[in-house]
């Protein structure tokens, strides 16, 4: 237990920034804006294809500012989710059936993973940011990195779900328990199999449990470790929304990242599922979600 403790400190690198979320839920373009911040070590594709050489990724990050070079590199080698290289630290890191959470971290783990993410920044970009989706995996990180920041981006479940259905990729049309989440538990099945076991029924599951695993994950985070990003407040108003995540991430507000930030346009897609569902799909995805809409502040019908 003392070692454990002693080497629970995250040694070697600066209050990560992991920014988590259920998925399909502007987390992807809310990375892509954040990583324009000139602090912040972000993970482009070298780090999935030769997760051991980190300096290759670091090499990407100090030419990103260059003119013409920075701007061909930085055009093919996207900032995005880097599963391989999580893999390559921490088996079963990708696709667990669960939640990951502190009591899975193991010794090797806390000697391995630090100076992994250390290996990540540069002398200018000194703030390592990370972006996960799926299981909330904070229980897990945070017994790593106690000082860590965590960025939670949600939208309305509704979107969500109809994303997800809409995108190649998800497994939730092999069923429980092959979609990656595990079992359905008694009233999640029963649920879906009231709606016929509609895969609209069972997007809008997916949606509630994610989101019912991040409220665990995060109940009893430190107020100063988490940050809740609503997607339609950072839709309405990315400057005002980025100013936040500056102070909360401890990091420098610059008129340069400001114009970064009002070159992305914006538009609001949460809509497209009353486009992409069939008035029945609708009413059921609604009768799913109806307790859980209400919680996060989402009416339904609005």
């Amino acid at each position: 237990m003392a070692e454990r403790q002693a080497n629970r400190s995250g040694a070697g690198i600066a209050k990560p920034i992991f920014i988590v979320g259920a998925g399909r839920s502007g987390s992807t373009v809310f990375h892509r804006m954040f990583c324009e911040h000139p602090n912040v070590a972000w993970q482009s594709p070298l780090c999935d294809l030769f997760p051991a050489h980190p300096g290759l990724n670091r090499a990407l990050l100090r030419t990103a500012h260059w003119p013409l070079l920075g701007e061909f590199l930085t055009r093919y080698l996207r900032p995005g989710e880097r599963y391989q290289y999580w893999e390559h630290l921490c088996h079963g890191f990708a696709q667990p059936c669960r939640d990951l959470l502190g009591s899975d971290v193991e010794p090797a783990h806390l000697r391995r993973i630090p100076p992994a993410l250390a290996q990540l920044v540069t002398s200018h970009r000194q703030r390592a940011l990370i972006k996960i989706t799926g299981w909330p995996r904070v229980g897990f990180l945070h017994e790593i990195f106690p000082h860590a920041k965590f960025i939670n981006v949600y939208r309305d479940g509704r979107a969500v779900a109809s994303s997800l259905l809409a995108v190649g990729f998800w497994r939730g049309w092999k069923g429980p328990p092959l979609w990656g989440f595990g079992d359905l538990d008694p009233a999640q099945q029963a649920e879906w199999e009231r709606h016929g076991k509609s895969f609209v029924a069972l997007a809008g599951i997916q949606w509630k449990l994610l989101m019912a695993a991040m409220d665990e994950a995060t109940r009893n985070l430190p107020g100063e470790n988490l940050l809740q990003i609503r997607y339609e407040e950072f839709i309405d108003d990315p400057v005002a929304t980025f100013r936040k995540v500056a102070t909360f991430c401890e990091l420098d507000w610059s008129a340069r990242f400001e114009r970064s930030i009002r070159a992305h346009p914006l538009k609001t897609a949460n809509d497209k599922w009353r486009e992409n569902l069939t008035t029945e799909q609708q009413e059921t995805l609604e009768e799913v979600l109806a307790e859980r809409l209400q919680k996060y502040g989402y009416s339904a019908r609005r």
